[in-house]
C-alpha cells in the first residue's frame, strides 16, 4: 500500500493505493487499433427560424351573463389577496385580486369601471382557468 495525497478542485485528499505492479518499471502502452470510418457529408442545414417572443399572460376575461360583468381567472392559481369588497366602486384596470401561480404573484385587474356586486372566491382558494372571481355591474 502506498499513501498519496490527491488534490481535486482545490481540495486535498489523503488516499491509500494498492500497488499491483511495480511502478519503477515503465508499463508499455499499446493503443488498440481503431477503425476509422469515412464521415458522410451532411446536407446543408435548413435556415434557422428567428426566435419568437413568448406570448404575454392572458388578460382576465370579462363575460356578460345575466345582468353585469363576470371576471374570470386568466390563469390557474391560489388567491393570495382580494383587494376590494362587495359594494366598492372600481376603475377600469384597477387591481382587484392577486393570484399566485408558479411562485409568482399576478394582479388581476377590473375589466371596466363599475361596482363590485359579488365576490365568488376567498383568500386561500385554488382557482382554475376561466373560473369566475367577481361580478360587477
Amino acid at each position: 500500500m502506498k499513501k498519496l495525497q490527491v488534490t481535486v478542485n482545490g481540495i486535498k485528499y489523503d488516499v491509500e493505493v494498492e500497488m499491483i505492479q511495480d511502478c519503477a518499471q515503465p508499463v508499455a502502452y499499446t493503443p488498440a487499433p481503431v477503425a476509422i470510418a469515412p464521415t458522410p457529408v451532411a446536407p446543408s442545414p435548413a435556415p434557422v427560424a428567428k426566435p419568437v417572443a413568448p406570448a404575454p399572460a392572458p388578460a382576465a376575461t370579462p363575460t356578460t351573463a345575466g345582468n353585469g360583468i363576470k371576471l374570470e381567472a386568466p390563469i390557474a392559481g391560489l388567491v393570495v389577496e382580494i383587494k376590494v369588497a362587495v359594494g366598492d366602486t372600481v376603475q377600469a384596470n384597477q387591481p382587484v385580486v392577486v393570484l399566485e401561480a408558479m411562485k409568482m404573484n399576478t394582479n388581476i385587474n377590473a375589466p371596466q369601471a363599475g361596482k363590485v356586486t359579488k365576490i365568488h372566491v376567498k383568500t386561500g382558494d385554488n382557482v382554475q382557468f376561466g373560473q369566475i372571481l367577481m361580478s360587477f355591474e
